[in-house]
């Protein structure tokens, strides 16, 4: 049942939760996923929002699917899309535990919407693995959860520019040398990852785009500070 007052992309954004939570389900009675997708929805819609914003969550679904289609790494895709919805829904700039708030709440309403303790808690581990986007070697569920979120970094120069842009603004209340402090701090350690992306389609097509995009954001970052 839809209403008036949503859109046809929040309809079909509400139409893929409801898919993947029963696919989840895998047939077992549960409640109408409809009111906890439109929490969600309401959640990642939340004002405070410049990039972190329901536009994020449908681009981390969407290279999730890129990523069923192009690698073929496996995994439990019903439990990764379910995790995206999830990983940012509680999310406050001025807060450090956004992520743990995330898993807690994705605990709560998964449990109540009849997945099973073992999903729960693997859905509830990949939201908190977005706070490092390190998965170990081998963990498909991490790799494509945390390849998806991180396929921004990979963007063409405007839209990487956009991205920057909207970040920056979420972060509004920081005065400027401790933003360019902490950004940079980010996305260092970025860097030093062995690699940024995990699965073999991530690794071949976003990999190099994304090292000369972070590269170039550090050394703007840096910039001010050498002038």
């Amino acid at each position: 049942m839809t209403t008036d007052q949503e859109t046809e992309p929040e309809r079909e954004l509400l139409r893929r939760w409801t898919s993947t939570l029963l696919a989840a389900r895998a047939g077992r009675e549960g409640p109408d996923p409809l009111p906890y997708g439109r929490n969600l929805l309401s959640r990642w819609a939340e004002p405070q929002r410049r990039y972190h914003t329901v536009a994020h969550l449908r681009a981390v679904l969407d290279r999730i699917d890129e990523l069923a289609d192009q690698g073929g790494e496996g995994g439990e895709l019903e439990l990764v899309r379910l995790a995206a919805w999830f990983h940012d829904a509680v999310y406050r700039p001025d807060r450090s535990e956004n992520e743990e708030r995330s898993a807690h709440l994705a605990e709560r309403a998964l449990t109540e919407a009849g997945l099973t303790p073992h999903e729960v808690a693997e859905v509830a581990r990949l939201v908190r693995l977005t706070v490092t986007h390190d998965p170990a070697p081998g963990d498909l569920n991490g790799e494509t959860l945390c390849d998806a979120d991180l396929a921004i970094l990979a963007s063409d120069p405007d839209t990487y520019t956009g991205y920057t842009r909207a970040v920056r603004e979420e972060y509004a209340f920081v005065p400027d040398p401790a933003f360019r402090e902490g950004r940079t701090t980010i996305l260092t350690h970025l860097l030093a990852l062995p690699r940024l992306y995990r699965t073999p389609y991530g690794a071949a097509a976003w990999e190099e785009r994304a090292r000369v995009n972070l590269e170039r954001e550090v050394a703007e970052l840096r910039g001010p500070e050498r002038g």
